[in-house]
């Protein structure tokens, strides 16, 4: 075979793997926690929100997806969320939740870092918002661990914007 050749299907390949990341895991009501593990593999955190489970199943690192799972009592699927966006960062608690609510809403973060002045510890999560612009969500913790910020920042790794024209 050409070289050529093995560079377009290696390049095909690539980009279908890609485009399948993208798309939203399937999950059936009803469906096993069993057959669920069984099929995305394991979760990358497991939390407890009352009766329910949720397994959640993040695309990090640098992913810019987390996908969490909610199971009922009895182990079965209730639902799959994608829950990096801006309507799900809206429903944090400023002086209200603490980082047990946060990893419950939004899983774990993509970094963590700590801000010795005013110390805060500080989780960052990359996200499409709007499903457009790549920005990053900076929630910060006081030292008893209450959430106290939100910051929305442009995420330059990703979107340097050297036109200067972006959000």
């Amino acid at each position: 075979m050409h070289p050529i050749r093995y560079l377009m299907t290696a390049a095909t390949l690539l980009i279908a793997s890609g485009c399948a990341m993208l798309a939203p895991p399937s999950v059936s009501p009803g469906e096993s926690e069993t057959a669920i593990v069984a099929r995305m593999g394991r979760p990358s955190g497991v939390y407890q929100d009352g009766a329910d489970r949720l397994l959640e199943y993040r695309t990090n690192p640098g992913g810019q997806q987390t996908w969490m799972v909610r199971l009922d009592a009895s182990g079965r699927a209730r639902s799959i969320e994608q829950v990096l966006t801006s309507e799900k960062f809206a429903t944090l608690r400023i002086n209200q939740d603490r980082r047990e609510d946060v990893l419950r809403k939004v899983g774990a973060p993509y970094e963590r870092s700590y801000l010795s002045i005013p110390e805060l510890d500080v989780w960052t999560y990359m996200y499409k918002e709007n499903g457009v612009w790549d920005r990053l969500m900076h929630i910060h913790f006081d030292r008893n661990g209450t959430l106290k910020m939100l910051m929305n920042a442009r995420d330059y790794m990703r979107d340097p914007d050297p036109g200067g024209f972006g959000p």
